[in-house]
């Protein structure tokens, strides 16, 4: 049988009652692991001497799980995906895999990622690029890749991921599973690998939004480590699902749902934005009021290069550390700058060493006022224009994307200037550490497709309450890659 196609509330209920043993799940997730890595490339470490826990009334407890690679865990290698830190063995857990092992979970691997989470494909780790187990010949976006390939082919039931533009929200809506960012420090960012630490979110892939919501209950809390965490013992995500959302408001943008606002859309466009308008009519049932909402489109796309600003310049300051002196294989050289050049010329793929370039010249003295400065402006604008939606709304209701899964190879994609916001408009949430959540809405051509639900800063419950009542009305949830091409 496989248990590891099953809810974390059913595996605890099956725990409890003796149908099975933590010992069983943490066998079947291994045996798994294997399969899904020599197929799709999902993992930099298995840990194949992973052994079972005991079983408590803590839903998680003696239940397998992954992490992506970003994560500190103690006595565990924890690359980042990145040749600087290939051999790196940290002396400490990341706050909040330390708070899931309390819960009783069992890790079982670590999970492939975009170097350092700088990229949207999956194909820049050093270890190679993850396949999507729908279509090997495609993508499961980035940065976190292995995460949402293993949850999505049944290894688990949750993986760990980290969000700094969309990278936990994409990488679920081309896998076809849940993916959830909460809110900017409800979470510890303590021993999570820095990329632009104003935009990092730690976050959460399940099957269902329930499990999303039961896995961050675990995860999240105050850490005097973080001084951006916050106390947030008064939120209760499990509890608060109940599905009554009559009454509730979402919007949706014009400027990136109307098709006419597409030059030559492709056919994955249009039938993408078609079924999410569907969507929208057969929600109103509900008893949600769906309401559609004009935005500048001049702001709209500038946010595109806004995030590069931002999330270059605070990359480039933050990974200054990865000299090969402190941590990772020592350059070569005569003399201690020969020794840095050397191990980072070498030591970070093309992409990496190209937004450390970008990110440096905004940082110049003579360019923060017109890039960096400029850019957190803009920011501000953006931030502001969705808080004032949000003292009408309950939420922001958008398509991911604009259709399903790329192509690895990116031959067969067709991608614009007009789609940019619609590919990028997700970074807004981390923008302003809104909560949000993509959940499956659909097939194209047999590949999923998602809609992403963002609300206001610690609304999480509201939000999470929203998407579990859209995933009840459709047939989405709990589903696993149904082949591998």
């Amino acid at each position: 049988m496989n248990y590891m196609h099953k809810s974390i509330e059913e595996l605890h209920e099956d725990l409890i009652n003796g149908q099975v043993t933590s010992e069983d799940l943490v066998k079947e997730a291994l045996e798994k692991t294997h399969e899904v890595q020599e197929k799709c490339n999902a993992f930099v470490t298995i840990l194949d001497d992973a052994k079972p826990g005991d079983v408590t009334d803590n839903l998680l407890s003696g239940i397998p799980f992954g992490i992506k690679d970003n994560y500190s865990t103690k006595d565990i290698l924890s690359t980042g995906s990145s040749n600087t830190l290939k051999d790196y063995v940290p002396f400490f857990n990341a706050t909040a895999v330390e708070n899931l092992y309390k819960a009783g979970a069992i890790p079982v691997n670590k999970t492939v990622m975009d170097e350092f989470g700088m990229g949207g494909t999956g194909t820049t780790g050093h270890t190679g690029a993850v396949k999507n187990p729908w279509d090997l010949s495609r993508s499961c976006a980035g940065s976190s890749a292995g995460s949402a390939c293993a949850v999505a082919s049944g290894v688990y039931p949750y993986a760990l991921g980290s969000d700094t533009g969309d990278s936990i929200r994409k990488p679920a809506a081309y896998c076809g599973i849940v993916g959830y960012k909460p809110t900017y420090g409800i979470i510890s960012r303590y021993g999570l690998f820095p990329f632009a630490s104003s935009l990092d979110h730690c976050g959460v892939f399940s099957r269902n939004v329930r499990d999303a919501a039961i896995v961050v209950d675990a995860m999240k809390g105050i850490d005097k480590n973080d001084m951006t965490s916050w106390d947030s013992s008064n939120i209760h995500l499990l509890e608060s699902l109940n599905g009554d959302v009559k009454g509730k408001k979402v919007c949706y943008i014009k400027e990136i749902c109307d098709i006419k606002n597409y030059e030559n859309p492709t056919e994955e466009l249009k039938l993408h934005l078609e079924n999410f308008m569907n969507v929208l009519e057969n929600i109103k049932k509900l008893g949600i009021v769906v309401e559609e909402v004009s935005v500048d489109k001049k702001l709209l796309d500038a946010e595109p290069s806004v995030y590069v600003a931002i999330s270059c310049a605070e990359a480039t300051s933050n990974m200054s550390n990865l000299t090969g002196i402190i941590f990772g294989p020592r350059g070569s050289g005569a003399n201690i700058n020969e020794v840095m050049m050397d191990h980072r010329t070498h030591g970070f793929s093309p992409l990496i060493k190209r937004r450390f370039v970008i990110g440096s010249y905004i940082l110049q003295k003579e360019n923060q006022e017109r890039y960096f400065k400029n850019a957190q402006r803009v920011r501000r604008l953006l931030v502001d224009t969705w808080k004032k939606l949000y003292e009408t709304y309950d939420a922001v209701i958008l398509p991911v994307g604009s259709g399903p899964a790329k192509h690895l190879d990116g031959s067969k994609d067709i991608l614009t200037k007009d789609t940019a916001v619609l590919e990028e408009h997700m970074q807004i949430g981390n923008f302003g550490g809104f909560p949000s959540i993509t959940i499956p809405d659909g097939f194209i051509n047999d590949l999923p497709v998602a809609l992403n639900i963002t609300g206001n800063v610690y609304d999480d419950a509201n939000v999470l309450n929203i998407a579990y009542a859209i995933e009840s009305q459709m047939n989405f949830k709990n589903q696993i890659a149904k082949e591998v091409k």
